[in-house]
């Protein structure tokens, strides 16, 4: 499974937004996941590093639940976008979503060694609020699946 480099939607969002733990390309102590189209669902890569480990050969289940997080709201952002008329790239600045709700299934542990792989499938159920589907692989093993519930970042957020 090789990762994808194409421009994310993380790379377009605002400096002032652009600091999450798990997404934000300006954190540098972050995981800078970085989502983006393929095809109709959404894609994130990523390759744990030493420090993920739950127990010796496999991954802390905390990152498997940031990665689901991020990979949500990033896929709510890119369907928005998209929505809008625009793509990652446009140099239109992208809406920015929030976690309302997060749910997390662990089916099997995840090795480490493997490239992680996100892939989400968005569903829209009001004009500021969607429904993210995800499925995580390792390789070609799914190891864990989960829903966010999305919704644009409130104004206040930014003041």
């Amino acid at each position: 499974m090789a990762s994808d480099t194409r421009h994310a939607i993380q790379d377009d969002y605002a400096e002032e937004f652009a600091w999450c733990y798990g997404c934000g390309r300006l954190n540098p102590h972050g995981h800078h996941f970085r989502t983006s189209w393929q095809g109709e669902e959404t894609v994130t890569f990523y390759e744990p590093k030493e420090e993920h480990t739950a127990i010796p050969g496999f991954v802390y289940g905390g990152l498997i639940a940031s990665l689901i997080d991020c990979h949500g709201t990033g896929s709510a952002s890119l369907a928005l976008h998209r929505k809008n008329g625009f793509e990652p790239g446009s140099g239109e600045e992208p809406p920015r979503f929030v976690t309302a709700s997060l749910h997390v299934d662990f089916m099997k542990p995840t090795p480490k060694g493997a490239m992680l792989k996100a892939i989400g499938k968005v569903e829209e159920i009001h004009p500021k609020k969607f429904r993210v589907s995800i499925e995580v692989f390792a390789d070609e093993t799914l190891c864990a699946g989960g829903e966010v519930m999305a919704v644009v970042m409130p104004l206040s957020f930014g003041k």
